[in-house]
């Protein structure tokens, strides 16, 4: 049996880097990463989801939705989260 590489069997699966398919599986990645972020701050900051919703006016299912999925997750409430909440800073970088 022959073993694949995980770039090979997306490659194989979702297509190559540039298509359709592939950059909405990479983009909803990105969201997934930023949703563990957000988790993983959270908890360094020994907040639960309820006392980061209310230093936010969000509510708990809210936050939870986005630690899960940061996909649909607005900059502003990003921002939010980041430095009200967290007392943090976001640094965003786009390459072309």
């Amino acid at each position: 049996m022959e073993t694949k590489s995980w770039k090979e069997i997306k490659n194989n699966v979702y297509g190559e880097k540039g298509t359709v398919r592939r950059d909405e599986l990479e983009r909803e990645f990105q969201g997934f990463k930023i949703g563990l972020l957000l988790k993983k701050a959270r908890e360094e900051k020994q907040l639960t989801q309820t006392e980061l919703g209310e230093l936010v006016d969000k509510k708990r299912e809210y936050i939870s939705r986005i630690e899960n999925n940061g996909s649909n997750l607005t900059l502003k409430t990003l921002y939010d989260i980041v430095e009200i909440g967290l007392g943090g800073k976001v640094k965003i970088q786009i390459e072309l």
